[in-house]
């Protein structure tokens, strides 16, 4: 007799009856109409299970559609995949490299050869054919010795690098009818599933434009984005100079006793940066006003803080203003979506007054700042006087510091304009690469832990609504930027590993974040860890996070 499992709908609340051995994607084909956008993938007591794993035992069940960033990201896997068979079948003698995120997508390019627009049309065409096909993928589960001896007859050494210092004793590969790869994470049951994608051609490669959360059910429009291209470009050129363009670079590093000389190149590779920074501000000479502005954990302050030491240097007298006292009075808060207050909304600021009080210091006049007081949610004024000088140079850091309408009444002549971002540069290999968004998130996690009190999971269940402020504040506005500092540190992730692992571990099974937190660890595990902690200098960006920052925050 056929056992029947007893499954929960969180979707619905509803408690059903499904047969042993049915597949996620035969339940989830029953509950696809309560979704946003196409389901891609399950959660069985919130763990993630791709859609062709079957039901062997009573479970919860929530499904993972576009709006989810897991579900872009499974989504994203797949395209890629589909990329690199067309990409095999088409041009056979060519080597396919995905390099970073760009405007919306991903950019790719062929290792020592460059596509023309007639040559992407028929990658195209061959990626739509996978499609219409509907392949389904297949996973393999390998014993690390077996993966490793496969990857090496076919010359994959990028991902002999990558897995052989990782603990896990097997490894997992996909294939997809004659074709095999290795990606970190989850993916979509067959090609039919990523029918939504575009091939951009931008400068020696191509952006592979798909749906993501702001846009789940098309593809988002592909806006050029010279100057992000441009601060990846650089940071690549550096690492391939240092030759480290991998994680399995990294661990070589590592493991020869080499980090203390790499932590010591990459900080001096920031100062150099933020020098060459405070040299250009200089060198406009009627620059009075220095906005600055990046995603969370960018590192920011600790950015601002060490530029305004570098002006200092040159002569400056740089004073910081922070917008948090520009805040209108808590009764004229905008009103969200949530029907809460929107403080992340940049009419949640008193412009009018910051403009006035921003021109009145250009023009040579004393200025009494106010001074918000947040329990009253009124501002105060306490007697605090700015006097400019000739010297005096402004220091704004926040997320609207990019945003036209912050300083719409200031003479763009006086602004000097400052994008922050960690650009990670270093992939996992030549097919996976680590979202800017995972180190990020990483590094927030060690600074509420160490300084906000906040454990792991409160700093997951408050991502979503920070990236959604970051898609609608500051991402729009990041090519208004007169330069962008990369602020990630190559030897970060080696560095984080040794804070944040124990917090994701106490993440359990009990929250929807859990898949998220067992993501990490994983990832995480690619890294052999860096120890060397002495050696990070007291004004590195990366002690904002860890502590021990010479800078007071």
């Amino acid at each position: 007799m056929e056992k029947m499992l007893r499954v929960k709908i969180l979707k619905t609340g509803e408690t059903v009856e499904y047969p042993q051995g049915i597949t996620l994607e035969s339940v989830a084909k029953e509950y696809e109409n309560l979704y946003a956008s196409k389901i891609v993938a399950a959660k069985v007591n919130n763990d993630i299970r791709e859609l062709f794993k079957t039901l062997e035992r009573d479970a919860q069940i929530d499904f993972i559609d576009l709006t989810d960033e897991d579900g872009v990201r499974i989504y994203q896997r797949g395209l890629m995949f589909i990329t690199y068979i067309a990409a095999r079948e088409i041009f056979p003698s060519k080597t396919l490299k995905v390099k970073h995120s760009l405007g919306k997508g991903l950019y790719c390019e062929f290792e020592g050869w460059i596509p023309t627009e007639k040559d992407l049309k028929k990658l195209k065409g061959k990626m739509k054919e996978l499609v219409e096909k509907d392949i389904p993928f297949v996973k393999e589960e390998l014993y690390k010795f077996d993966a490793l001896e496969l990857f090496k007859k076919n010359g994959l050494d990028d991902k002999i690098e990558l897995l052989k210092y990782r603990t896990k004793s097997t490894i997992n590969i996909y294939w997809c009818g004659k074709y095999f790869n290795y990606y970190y994470g989850h993916m979509v049951p067959s090609t039919s599933y990523v029918d939504l994608f575009d091939l951009v051609k931008v400068d020696k490669g191509f952006v592979l434009v798909h749906p993501d959360i702001t846009t789940p059910n098309g593809l988002p429009k592909y806006v050029p984005q010279p100057k992000m291209a441009k601060a990846y470009d650089d940071r690549e050129r550096w690492a391939q100079i240092v030759d480290m363009e991998t994680v399995g670079d990294l661990n070589k590093i590592i493991a020869a006793n080499r980090s203390r000389e790499l932590i010591m190149m990459c900080e001096l590779l920031h100062e150099k940066e933020i020098s060459k920074i405070a040299d250009a501000i200089t060198q406009r000479g009627n620059v009075k006003l220095v906005l600055i502005s990046g995603p969370s954990s960018s590192g920011k302050t600790t950015f601002s803080k060490r530029l305004a030491l570098q002006l200092r240097v040159n002569g400056w007298e740089p004073i910081p203003i922070s917008l948090d006292d520009y805040f209108v009075e808590r009764d004229k808060t905008p009103i969200g979506p949530d029907g809460k207050p929107d403080f992340e909304s940049i009419k949640a600021l008193d412009l009018e007054l910051f403009n006035h009080d921003l021109n009145a210091i250009f023009e040579g006049k004393a200025v009494e700042l106010p001074k918000f007081n947040f329990k009253k949610g009124k501002r105060e004024y306490t007697g605090k006087v700015l006097k400019p000088s000739n010297k005096t140079i402004l220091i704004v850091e926040g997320i609207h510091g990019l945003n036209p309408t912050l300083t719409s009444k200031v003479d763009d002549a006086l602004k000097y304009k400052i994008y922050v971002s960690a650009l990670t540069q270093m992939n996992l290999d030549g097919d996976n690469r680590i979202p800017t968004t995972d180190v990020r998130i990483i590094r927030r996690m060690v600074r509420d832990y160490n300084f906000r009190g906040h454990d792991a999971l409160k700093t997951l269940e408050m991502w979503p609504a920070v990236r959604m402020g970051e898609e609608k504040n500051i991402f729009p506005f990041q090519e208004e930027a007169d330069i962008m500092f990369n602020s990630s540190l190559p030897y970060e992730l080696a560095v984080l590993k040794n804070f944040v692992t124990r917090l994701l571990l106490q993440v359990d099974n009990s929250t929807p974040y859990y898949s998220q937190a067992r993501r990490l660890i994983r990832f995480l595990d690619y890294f052999l860890p860096i120890m060397d902690l002495d050696v990070i200098p007291s004004t590195s960006l990366i002690r904002e996070f860890i502590g021990g920052s010479y800078f007071h925050y």
